[in-house]
Formats: structure tokens, sequence, C-alpha cells
């Protein structure tokens, strides 16, 4: 497999990270998704599935030979900058050495590859395998080796194997215009990530658990933070991605389109499963109309240099903030208060809306420098309200494994229970992640 290596390296690089969480006792890690642990995985899943999405993005920009391409393949860079200091602070100078080595010559293994690709060499692609073969196993034995064995050799190939195929049949599908099956395992191999995150964050926490006051990074709270991360996270990403391609009229827009539908029938699902019919209705009208649908208007008035349609747009993404704000915070129970919710989704939308301005003024720097803060953020949503879901239904995630007595719910009626539905939302994104396995599964099987 010749594939891009550059995205492995952000597992390696976050697999250092230091929490930075202030001591905590016991009974309080018991009762939040905040733990030095969490915060461990939290870091992982944010700097490894940003990797990933800035990978594909250099390749695919880099193959069309886009305006902004250098500066997606800088962004790239940046993001394994980023993990640098977290080596140096565990393995000290030498150890930091060593990571950007390896790193830093994986990068270009994947501009090679685009290169090779385009030029149809065929010596120059089977060279690339080669030398991400040398990687696959170069990094799993420093991963190995730096976890002291609690992340087993064997176990690092696999994953990292995996990642490779995932970017490279992304890559590839791109590029022979099965947009539909890049699209499919795009979104594969971004939850692959998440998945490595918690293997790579356990098996740190399990080395080192003094140095993570003894917390764990695979309790249910920890899950329930780490898949809003990942719901969240994927959306800006397609968002953002989604209002570029659409400026652009690129040959793939349907579906990146098909694929934020997906995220949204994931959420809708989740939310489903814990509101019934009317629940999962009423969010979806929240989310697509003010939302999904007000970005794409808002992409159009770019194009046809409608600044009336584009200030209507902006007023439903503000409505939408308002809306969803409060929607959170009532069914949090205000353990999200309503204004730092509404403030948060604002944020949001803000951050995905000067992204796009920034590329359709030709500021590709500066709009990359904006998907990487609002890609960021996302993980502060993810933290704030898996936090306050724990908090509000304490002990129901005070334990090790998931809650299998989580209380009967629902706007429209499944109870009569005063407990507000979202404190059960753990439940429902257990479903959602049954859910994401088969898509995986699905794809894998019409692959071979």
């Amino acid at each position: 497999m010749r594939l891009s290596k550059k995205f492995i390296i952000p597992v390696l690089g976050a697999s250092l990270l230091m929490p930075t969480m202030a001591n905590v006792s016991a009974s309080e890690m018991k009762s939040t998704a905040v733990t030095p642990a969490a915060d461990l995985r939290a870091d992982l899943d944010y700097l490894l599935s940003e990797h990933f999405t800035l990978a594909v993005a250099a390749m695919t920009t880099a193959y069309d030979g886009s305006k902004d391409a250098d500066e997606a393949f800088k962004a790239l860079d940046q993001n394994a900058v980023d993990m640098e200091p977290a080596i140096a602070s565990i393995y000290g100078e030498k150890g930091a050495a060593e990571f950007e080595r390896i790193f830093r010559e994986h990068n270009n293994y994947t501009d090679d590859f685009v290169k090779a690709t385009k030029d149809n060499d065929e010596a120059a692609m089977a060279e690339v395998d080669k030398e991400v073969e040398q990687f696959v196993n170069e990094f799993a034995k420093f991963l190995s080796t730096a976890t002291e064995g609690k992340l087993p050799e064997a176990a690092a190939k696999d994953a990292l194997r995996m990642h490779e195929d995932q970017v490279k049949e992304t890559f590839e599908d791109y590029v022979e215009g099965d947009y539909e099956g890049a699209a499919k395992t795009y979104r594969e191999g971004f939850q692959h990530m998440f998945d490595i995150s918690k293997a790579l964050s356990t098996s740190i926490v399990t080395q080192m658990p003094d140095k993570f006051e003894n917390s764990k990074a695979d309790t249910p709270a920890a899950d329930l933070r780490s898949t809003l991360n990942s719901l969240a996270a994927e959306h800006f990403a397609l968002a953002t991605m989604g209002m570029q391609k659409g400026f652009e009229g690129a040959k793939d827009y349907d579906y990146i389109g098909w694929s934020e539908n997906a995220n949204t029938a994931d959420f809708k699902a989740a939310i489903g499963s814990v509101y019934g019919d009317e629940g999962a209705a009423q969010f979806e009208k929240i989310w697509q109309g003010d939302h999904i649908n007000a970005q794409a208007e808002f992409v159009s008035a770019q194009i046809k240099d409608d600044k009336a349609g584009e200030q209507a747009a902006k007023d439903k993404l503000h409505k939408f903030a308002q809306e969803f704000g409060t929607f959170l915070g009532s069914a949090t129970g205000e353990n999200l208060p309503t204004k730092a919710a509404q403030e948060a989704v604002k944020a949001h939308e803000d951050t995905v809306i000067k992204t796009f301005e920034q590329y359709v003024a030709g500021d590709y720097a500066g709009s990359y420098d904006t998907y990487r803060e609002g890609y960021k953020l996302m993980f502060g949503v993810g933290q704030a309200l898996g936090d306050a879901i724990v908090k509000q239904n304490p002990d129901k995630f005070a334990g090790t494994a998931m809650p299998s007595d989580m209380p009967k719910t629902g706007m429209g009626g499944a109870s009569e229970q005063t407990t507000n539905p979202l404190t059960i939302i753990w439940t429902a994104l257990g479903s959602l992640a049954a859910l994401m396995a088969v898509v995986v599964v699905r794809k894998r099987k019409l692959s071979k």
C-alpha cells in the first residue's frame, strides 16, 4: 500500500500528550467527563481526526492542482508540529527528534504518491509502497516501545495499515471519479481515527496511571464525550468542504451532500432513540432547515453576488444558534446553560462562514487557519455537552461499564417520567455507534 503516511503520525504525537487538568478526587471523576485520561483521549481524537481530514484535503487538492493545495499541505504539517511539544514533555528532546524524523518524512511520501498518480508512474508508486510499509513497521515499533508494550506492536501495525488503506482508497476513488465510494470511505476512515485514539489513550493511561491520577480513558463518560466529538467534528469538516465544493461546482459536490445527510441522520437516530419520532422530527427541523439549508443558501448567494441573500442566510444561522442552544440548555436541565450553548453554536457557525469567505476571497492561508480553529472548537462542544449530560445523571456514569438501566422517556411519549430525555442520550449514542459499525462493514463487503 503506497498511500500517504502522514496520517498516522498524529497517532504518535497525540499518544504522548500530557494531561493538563488540575488534580481531582476520585469521587469528582466519577461524575464528570472531564478527567486527565478523558482529556488525553479527547486530545487524540482532535489531532488524529484533524490529521485525517487535512491529509485527504492535501492529496485531493494537489491532484486537482487547486489554488489552495499548498496551504492544505502546510496545515497538515502544522498539525504534526503541534504534537511535538507533547512528545518532548514526556520523552525529552531525543524522543521529539525521533518523532519528527519519522513523521515529517512520512508527509513527503504522501506528496510523492500524488505526483506518481498524476504521472501514472507505476515505478514511483511501487517505491512509495515500500516507503509506507517501512513507515508502518517503524512507527508501530516506536508506539509499542513508547508504551512499554501496552500497545502491542502487531496491533499497532494492523491499525496503521487499516488507516493507510482507508486514505488510499478514499484518494483513489476520488481520482477514478467514484465519488460515492470516496465519500463512504472518508466517513469510515474518519471514524477509525477515534477508534485509534481510544486504544492508544487507554494504553498510555495503563502505562502511566499516576500521571493521569488513576482515571480511565474508556469509561462510559469518556465514551460519550468521544462520540460527541466525532459527530460534531465530522459535521464541521463536511460543512466547510461542502460549501467550498458548492462554490466551485465540484463534480463530487452531491456526494459531500450525501455525507452531510448521513451525519445528520446519525444525529437524528440518536435523538430519536431518546425522544421518539416527534423529538427526532423537531431536531431535524431545527438542524436541517435553519442550519444545513442556510449554509447552502449562503453559498448560492455568494455565487450570485446577492448581498441580501447572504444576509438572509446569516440571519437564519444566527436563529439556528439561538434555537439549538435553547434546545440543548433545556434538554440538559441547564447543566449546559442555554446562554453558553447559544454562544458555542454561534461561534461554530461564525467559523464555518469565515472559513468559506476567506476561501472565496483567495485568502487560503487564512481559510485553513480558521478551519483549524473551528475544527478544534467542536471538541470544546463535545466536552461541554458530554460533561453536562454526565453531571445531570451522575449515577449512570460512575462506573467503568456502559449503563444498562437508563430510564425510558421521550417527547411524545414512551414514558411518564419527568427525567429529561437527553440525560439518557448515552443510550442513543450507543445505538449510533452500532449503526456506524454496520456502515463500515457494509462498505468493506462492497469493496471486495
